[in-house]
């Protein structure tokens, strides 16, 4: 009001002075039009940018919280979360066991990749150069120091002291956000759908869920022939006081840890991990167990701290025992049937020799990097 004002005062006393100034007066109005005209666009173009980089900034801000949500919150968009490692020298035992659970179900899966820091460059390599770059996956590190002074070191077979094979023990450690998740170890191959093994209920009170190894009877045929243990007598050394002192029977059923549902809110709960680590450590002091017993150092402590103390899974999803014998087969119905195929034991369907390898090779991938190669009766590995 003040400028209108004094532009109105300005130009009476213009025309009072002189008639000759009129023109200067047309010029200044219409500059000062101008310039008014030039703000306004500036600060509209102002106000639009802002705008902009608001609007930019908060769809950025909603992608990223869906992407957080989708892997933070399973029941939002049924995200089934498997957590499998994978070790440099079995890389592509992992990447054929995410092949065959990625072609096998329409439930939207999330891979937790665990691994040692030497291998990340080479599973994000495999995963992106081959099918599997479709996978919705992270790559997690594990710090081996963590069993330092809880793992004894025993050569009759050292792929079970391998740090990865102790990842099993720290779940609520990994960088992951759900309150259940699924664990396979890497030597196994999934024929069903995915998600009706994550659909397991875990019972109130209970940290996971196991498939006992007395729980199938078409398969004890086959596991006696082998000599293979199911109870406990086979995995724990009854001489030792320790042992004694747990009131464990010796003839109660065993359970294999390499397939299993966990409840990390009960894991965290009943403290686990710590209780792990005591057997771990007291095994370290003491040699209760040993990789020359049946299913290696990793399997004992698994068997004593959840005695008595889980779910039962159904049975067929975890068929095992198939890498303990070149020579004992199952029956090709029986093995139709299965939802979960495990190759434990020393013959790994990737090696030669060892049975079944066919249902596990038809999952199997080709490293582009050509680190991993099968071994075949005609080939050169």
């Amino acid at each position: 009001m003040g400028l209108s004002l004094r532009v109105i005062f300005s130009t009476q006393v213009l025309q009072q002075d002189s008639p000759q100034s009129s023109s200067s007066y047309s010029l200044n109005r219409v500059l000062l039009v101008l310039l008014v005209l030039m703000l306004c666009l500036l600060l509209r173009s102002t106000l639009l940018r802002a705008s902009s980089r608001l609007s930019i900034t908060q769809k950025a801000s909603e992608r990223t919280q869906a992407q957080a949500s989708a892997v933070r919150s399973p029941g939002t968009d049924n995200v089934v979360p498997v957590i499998i490692c994978a070790s440099e020298e079995r890389v592509g035992a992992t990447m054929a066991t995410i092949n065959s659970i990625f072609s096998n179900t329409d439930a939207s899966v999330f891979f937790y990749i665990v691994t040692l820091r030497d291998t990340v460059r080479l599973i994000r390599q495999y995963i992106e150069k081959t099918t599997l770059r479709h996978i919705r996956y992270k790559i997690l590190e594990f710090n081996p120091m963590v069993l330092r002074g809880k793992v004894r070191p025993d050569t009759s077979r050292p792929d079970l002291l391998h740090p990865l094979n102790f990842v099993r023990f720290y779940l609520p450690q990994l960088d992951i956000s759900h309150k259940k998740v699924i664990y396979l170890d890497d030597d196994v191959i999934v024929q069903g759908d995915i998600k009706h093994l994550f659909q397991t209920k875990v019972k109130q009170g209970h940290a996971a869920a196991f498939a006992t190894d007395c729980d199938l009877p078409s398969t004890h045929e086959m596991v006696h022939s082998i000599g293979m243990q199911t109870t406990y007598m086979g995995f724990l050394d009854y001489r030792k006081q320790e042992v004694k002192d747990l009131g464990i029977d010796p003839r109660d059923c065993s359970f294999n840890p390499g397939v299993f549902v966990a409840d990390i809110s009960q894991w965290k709960k009943q403290k686990i991990t710590k209780q792990l680590e005591k057997w771990m450590e007291e095994n370290f002091k003491q040699n209760i167990y040993s990789s020359a017993m049946a299913g290696g150092v990793a399997t004992p402590p698994m068997l004593i701290v959840f005695h008595d103390k889980y779910t039962t899974l159904d049975p067929l999803w975890h068929v095992r025992h198939l890498g303990w014998s070149p020579d004992a087969h199952y029956s090709e119905s029986f093995l139709q049937e299965a939802h979960l195929l495990h190759w434990n034991g020393p013959f790994k369907p990737w090696n030669y020799p060892a049975v079944h390898s066919d249902l596990w090779e038809r999952w199997f991938i080709p490293d582009p990097s050509g680190k991993f190669s099968l071994v075949r009766p005609d080939s050169d590995g």
